[in-house]
């Protein structure tokens, strides 16, 4: 039986779980949806992420405001994914601040992303009709960023770490509470969407890089917050693990002739019984095989998806 597309099944309403992970520092996960967070300067707020609509964003928004009422001064955006930016006019922020490349990749792609995201995750797309256009970034930076918090609150790096889930991906740091918001290069026990991803440079390079910080507490992308050194190192480790197992197999089955179809089943029967459970794995998975497939290939630039892309792939490959 052929499987429905992507999470176009997924309809029950997630439950929503605010937590404060040190002195004004928040994290909203909801079961397996994308993650937001923010946190306190002594006179504004950094918000991290925007989800993808504004109707969504101000529901988050709604529930940051019984903790505290200070103006958005920045909205960082990990990378350029519909479903973590379209929310932005929500929040009035006086600065969004992404990665240069983040900006570049909106340019190129961002409308057919968002009729892409939208198609795939429509459960995520509250109130769709309320996004104004593409967000757009007002600050770049390339490699880090750093903003002071003002008084005794320290400082919190944006870094960049490489080349991974997107060619844009950044990071907050809280050097001095150990929190990490890593966005969607790490994912603690939720699936891996890897469709626009650069996998060699994302399980070497890039994740040593984020490993080597040290952080005490981390946010991924989705699931639930990675609290101590043990659950965050097992955070990265499956990270790294979903990569592996994805280039291991796609590259086998590539290396002997074999098909796409075929490097699918392989990658899904050597996946399923660690990360089966995990949410959106069954959607992910076409399109990550896919990107695989292709950098593998000699592809280096991942291949714009567009909706019609998307029902293509999904059926030849979950059919």
């Amino acid at each position: 039986m052929a499987k429905p597309f992507a999470s176009s099944a997924d309809t029950a309403a997630k439950e929503q779980t605010l937590e404060v992970l040190a002195d004004g520092v928040y994290a909203l996960t909801a079961e397996g949806d994308p993650n937001i967070g923010a946190i306190e300067g002594e006179d504004f707020l950094v918000c991290f992420e925007a989800l993808a609509t504004p109707v969504a964003a101000a529901k988050w928004l709604a529930t940051l405001r019984t903790h505290t009422d200070k103006p958005v001064r920045y909205l960082v955006l990990s990378h350029y994914h519909a479903v973590r930016v379209l929310g932005a006019s929500a929040f009035d922020a006086e600065v969004i601040v992404a990665h240069e490349n983040t900006r570049a990749l909106v340019a190129e792609r961002g409308k057919q992303d968002w009729a892409s995201e939208f198609a795939r995750m429509p459960r995520l797309a509250d109130g769709a009709d309320s996004v104004p256009g593409l967000t757009w970034p007002t600050l770049t930076f390339s490699d880090r960023l750093t903003i002071d918090l003002g008084g005794d609150r320290g400082e919190l790096v944006l870094q960049h770490h490489g080349r991974g889930h997107t060619e844009g991906d950044i990071t907050a740091w809280l050097p001095r509470h150990r929190i990490l918001f890593a966005g969607d290069l790490v994912e603690a026990e939720a699936a891996l969407y890897t469709g626009d991803a650069f996998h060699r440079e994302w399980t070497t390079g890039t994740l040593d890089r984020v490993a080597a910080l040290g952080a005490e507490q981390l946010v991924g992308g989705r699931g639930d917050v990675s609290r101590g050194r043990a659950e965050v190192d097992a955070a990265i480790a499956k990270t790294r693990g979903f990569l592996d197992v994805l280039l291991r197999e796609v590259g086998a089955v590539q290396g002997r002739g074999g098909t796409l179809k075929e490097a699918f089943e392989a990658t899904h029967a050597a996946l399923v019984d660690d990360y089966g459970s995990w949410p959106i794995f069954e959607h992910c998975l076409p399109f990550d095989v896919s990107r695989v497939w292709d950098e593998l290939a000699g592809v280096e630039r991942p291949v714009i998806w567009t909706a019609e892309r998307d029902q293509e792939v999904w059926a030849q490959l979950q059919g």
